[in-house]
């Protein structure tokens, strides 16, 4: 009673009290955006720079965002190999802010870029994520993969200059694929990262990021497990997809794309690229297919005119119908078990 009279007649004499304002954040793109609102849950909210229906690859910063940038503290992004052109802008804009780059992180497990328009013959269903008897053996090429990612990193400059005629968007497909995100146990290892840099940045509210760190890591265990319940009760499933964003969620999940009608994004299929795809589908009577909401769905129905493909769903690695904030993460792995689901 006494603390209550204090504070009520300090506010009576005009005296203040110091209340430590969260950092200002700014993150790309919404998976990565869910995963630090998580954690700022009750302490502020973060920037996002790159709406979910847009493609990360290629983007230009709306005025409010550019000032999001340039006020950010704290910068979380995916990184160079996601978003090419951001990096300058951090360089300029967001020049004095901490910037953590998730894909150079030597706690997240990278792949590299698969090869071709199919992937039977580079799938691995005993991958070292599920055996028990792997498990040495992932976590020896888990430490590899981060010792060669910064020499990948460092390539990827070398051939952003020698890039493909074809890849006109400058998505440069050699190293390390950056849809990182779509394993959630990459999303666990950045959510301790994020409370980790977040608590130094303000350490006043260090206790509740921590609590909300400790909430997200129970929510991401239970979506992995539930995860892996739901798509081993879906049999077999034989699907392709509109480009290559989804061996981290096949790999985690023991599941596998027959392959990928588009090399980037935004490109179109060669001739070649579309024969080599329509013979696996009639090869392995792939039934199912999936486009994503940013690109163009006539160019599906075109290629796999007159195949056994009977399902036409929507995959989208990003999320672009979901809602922005803490949930979306979680809302995102739900929405692809769904879509597979509907391959029948």
């Amino acid at each position: 009673m006494r603390h209550s009279l204090f504070a009520y007649a300090a506010f009576g004499l005009g005296m203040s009290f110091h209340v430590q304002a969260a950092p200002n954040v700014a993150v790309d793109i919404a998976p990565l955006h869910s995963l630090v609102s998580q954690v700022m849950e009750g302490v502020g909210e973060p920037d996002l720079l790159i709406p979910a229906e847009s493609s990360p690859h290629e983007y230009t910063l709306r005025p409010s965002q550019a000032k999001a940038l340039s006020d950010a503290e704290v910068v979380f992004w995916m990184g160079e190999g996601l978003t090419p052109w951001l990096e300058k802008a951090l360089d300029n804009v967001a020049g004095s802010a901490e910037k953590i780059e998730m894909l150079a992180l030597e706690q997240t497990h990278t792949l590299e870029y698969r090869e071709g328009a199919t992937f039977e013959a580079h799938s691995d269903h005993g991958d070292e994520h599920h055996d028990d008897e792997h498990q040495d053996k992932h976590e020896d090429e888990h430490h590899d993969d981060n010792e060669k990612h910064h020499d990948e990193h460092k390539e990827h400059d070398e051939h952003a200059e020698h890039k493909d005629a074809g890849d006109h968007h400058g998505h440069d497909h050699h190293g390390s694929d950056p849809h990182a995100w779509l394993d959630p146990e990459n999303a666990k290892a950045w959510v301790v990262v994020i409370q980790e840099k977040l608590s130094a940045a303000d350490s006043d509210n260090a206790s509740t990021y921590k609590r909300n760190a400790a909430e997200a890591t129970a929510s991401l265990n239970a979506l992995i497990e539930g995860t892996r319940t739901k798509i081993g009760g879906l049999g077999e499933v034989k699907f392709i997809v509109f480009h290559d964003a989804y061996q981290y969620f096949e790999k985690r999940f023991d599941i596998s794309a027959a392959g990928a009608i588009a090399l980037g994004d935004a490109e179109d299929p060669s001739p070649a690229r579309i024969k080599e795809i329509r013979d696996t589908v009639k090869n392995l009577s792939v039934n199912c297919v999936f486009t994503e909401p940013q690109y163009n769905p006539g160019l599906v129905k075109n290629v796999f005119e007159g195949t056994s493909i009977t399902t036409i769903g929507v995959m989208d690695p990003l999320g672009a119908s979901i809602p922005v904030g803490s949930t979306q993460y979680q809302t995102l792995i739900n929405a692809m078990v769904n879509s597979l689901s509907q391959c029948k």
